[in-house]
């Protein structure tokens, strides 16, 4: 399969996961979700479960088959040589419930992960899988609305306090002081369910009574908690994620703001909408807030347990309607076009997308693309975007060098 030409209309795949809104997504993209599913991500790229398609007149071409088949002109030689696929997934999110909290492995420690499991004849399929490929799995993402989420540990200071006005914790605060944070999360993730459950019950229901009582915003791990077991009659096994809840940052983004998630550090998305870019993996060793597997010791030595300062990043203004996302990582870059009545010139070095959040536009004077709509631009494809009115634009792409 090869093509000549270097723009197409994208069309990507909804994902239907359990955490997902209904409405977000659908009026977005613009189709009627008549059975009220969740609609969680928006994949846009050629990840091999889920590839996008490009639409051409002869009919619909899968982007991962592509890829494989004329690297070159797709993605280019130097990308494919180097990450063997197109090395990243452009996503949408819309987290109506809160997702797992989770840890990304490095590069390396993903390649050793993989091997081992590989060589001990776990099936990729296994539930008690950790590592699906032998990627690394950074990822930013850029806040559409309001966005909440776990984000790093807190400061030693902040942590302690917590320690010390939780009543249920105060009986952690001497293992926290002797040996740090690591122990004290290593030890909260062992505990027994039965230990956990005694501890944390008193909790939970003093949360739901101060968040009935209006006690409790966003930026209390309180709301959060309460949000889990709001509306339940009876609360059976507590999520040792709850732990998290308290122990980590949790941080707010208002839209147009953007945060990395780098490897190692903890995280998790509480709620609101986003696009998401990451590398092409599905590497994610989970630490709560999911019936899915949970392996402690792989956990823990992935986890870095070390205080984190949110750095929430407004992006960078290139003056030219571009605003960039700096990605310290050779998989992705993510921009910003802001195009009110102006125009934005540009020679796609790697494949790019392009998916439009706000108005429309004209690429090349010939392909219209509105709200909800996506363009793949192939390499070496040069092209101009034209709005006669305000227009927001997301562009995907691989960095240069």
């Amino acid at each position: 399969m090869a093509t000549n030409k270097k723009i197409y209309p994208l069309k990507g795949k909804v994902q239907h996961y359990a955490w997902g809104g209904q409405t977000f997504i659908p009026q977005l993209l613009g189709f009627d979700n008549e059975g009220n599913k969740p609609c969680a991500e928006y994949w846009m790229g050629a990840h091999p479960s889920a590839s996008s398609v490009l639409l051409d007149q002869d009919g619909e071409i899968n982007l991962n088959q592509l890829v494989k088949e004329d690297p070159a002109n797709t993605i280019n030689q130097q990308v494919f040589d180097r990450f063997g696929e197109l090395p990243y997934l452009f996503k949408v999110l819309d987290v109506k419930d809160m997702l797992s909290i989770q840890v990304h492995p490095t590069k390396a420690e993903a390649e050793k992960g993989f091997d081992a499991e590989e060589a001990a004849g776990i099936p990729i399929s296994a539930p008690h899988r950790n590592y699906k490929d032998r990627n690394h799995k950074p990822e930013v993402m850029v806040a559409l609305s309001d966005f909440w989420l776990l984000h790093g540990f807190r400061s030693a200071e902040s942590l302690n306090k917590i320690l010390e006005d939780v009543p249920e914790f105060n009986i952690l605060i001497g293992l926290y002081r002797r040996e740090g944070a690591q122990a004290l999360y290593r030890f909260v993730m062992e505990m027994a369910q039965a230990d956990i459950n005694n501890m944390l019950l008193p909790l939970v229901k003093r949360e739901l009574r101060r968040k009935q009582d209006g006690e409790l915003d966003r930026s209390m791990p309180g709301w959060w908690v309460s949000k889990l077991f709001d509306g339940q009659t009876e609360i059976g096994d507590i999520d040792r994620g709850v732990f998290s809840i308290y122990f980590f940052n949790i941080v707010y983004i208002e839209k147009g703001g953007a945060i990395f998630q780098s490897a190692g550090i903890p995280h998790a998305y509480l709620e609101g909408q986003n696009m998401e870019l990451m590398a092409n993996s599905d590497n994610v060793l989970r630490g709560g807030l999911t019936p899915k597997h949970i392996d402690v010791p792989e956990l823990m030595k992935h986890t870095s347990c070390e205080p984190v300062v949110p750095n929430v990043m407004k992006g960078n203004d290139l003056k030219n309607g571009e605003i960039v996302y700096p990605c310290p990582v050779p998989d992705f870059g993510i921009s910003r076009l802001e195009l009110n009545g102006a125009g934005y010139s540009s020679t796609a070095v790697s494949l790019e997308i392009l998916f439009v959040t706000e108005g429309g536009c004209v690429i090349n004077n010939e392909m219209p693309l509105k709200k909800g709509e996506a363009a793949a631009v192939l390499a070496g494809g040069a092209y101009t975007i034209e709005s006669s009115g305000k227009c927001t634009i997301f562009k995907a792409f691989v960095p240069q060098g």
